[in-house]
């Protein structure tokens, strides 16, 4: 019964949170709205999932947030950089095939979407066969370098959390 009205707790819960973040209210009317909407929008999208979601290290998954929310920063800085002083440019932009080791769909989907919201980085590509990623970066000085920064820091706490 509480998994029929409830397949996805983790995902409610955090659209219910970020519901009443958005409006800055915790009054009963959000209250009750960001629950609606927390109960439906996953039963809606569920075909949108490729397979259930099963976090294996919610520890991880808190790391690796924290982890996003740093580069993205450093990222963000020094796209503003750029923006403000184009002749500090170092490198040119370019692209950059990360083979990859994990194969879950919800990790592959999670890389990308990391790899995408992070400045500096304006285009990924999947491989059909799912064994790598070809990423566009705004600077490229060392391609090994890149290909470590994202195993390491994106990849390797990945397949922690989905496999």
């Amino acid at each position: 019964m509480v998994h029929a009205l409830l397949p996805t707790p983790v995902l409610s819960i955090a659209l219910l949170v970020l519901w009443l973040l958005l409006n800055r209210s915790m009054s009963a009317g959000h209250i009750l709205l960001g629950t609606l909407l927390a109960l439906a929008i996953p039963r809606l999208t569920a075909g949108l999932r490729p397979l259930p979601v099963h976090i294996h290290s919610p520890w991880a998954a808190f790391k690796l947030a924290c982890t996003v929310v740093v580069d993205t920063t450093q990222s963000n800085m020094a796209v503003v950089r750029l923006l403000l002083r184009p002749s500090s440019r170092k490198h040119p932009a370019g692209f950059v095939r990360i083979p990859l080791e994990m194969r879950d769909p919800n990790a592959l989907a999670t890389l990308a979407m990391i790899v995408c919201i992070t400045p500096g980085t304006a285009w990924a590509e999947l491989a059909l066969d799912r064994s790598a990623l070809l990423l566009h970066v705004l600077e490229v000085d060392d391609p090994e370098a890149v290909i470590a920064h994202v195993k390491q820091r994106y990849e390797r706490p990945l397949m922690e959390i989905f496999e």
